[in-house]
């Protein structure tokens, strides 16, 4: 379900994890994803969804149960949406690949990650 690349990837962070298919998506299912100080908890349950065309479909949007504030009461911007995957509800964080930035054949769940990480740094600052 997933190129070797990226399964070679998760086996190598050593992150516990469990892959599914919903709705002709491939879900990946991180519990436990470790957040950055400044959110209101310490990990939440991440969800990546890659589309059939994935990797030459850049990955678009991740979900996260339970789901994650600021510490500071502020809100996140584009989290406000709870959807249903895998019988469970998740707040769906709307972020995406800009034009150019997802390199077809290139790249994978290693950049994917970081771009959730990166987005997490930025909530949890403040600095969107």
């Amino acid at each position: 379900m997933l190129p070797a690349s990226d399964s070679s990837f998760l086996t190598e962070l050593g992150v516990t994890h469990s892959i599914m298919s919903e709705a002709n998506m491939t879900c990946i299912v991180l519990p436990k994803f470790p957040l950055p100080e400044g959110l209101d908890r310490h990990e939440s349950d991440l969800l990546l969804r890659l589309s059939a065309g994935y990797p030459d479909v850049p990955p678009d949007m991740w979900w996260f149960d339970p789901p994650i504030r600021r510490a500071n009461g502020q809100p996140i911007q584009a989290t406000d949406v709870v959807e249903r995957h895998l019988d469970r509800s998740w707040q769906r964080w709307s972020r995406h690949f800009q034009n150019g930035q997802w390199r077809s054949g290139v790249d994978g769940l290693r950049n994917f990650l970081a771009l959730v990480r990166r987005e997490l740094e930025r909530s949890a600052t403040g600095d969107n």
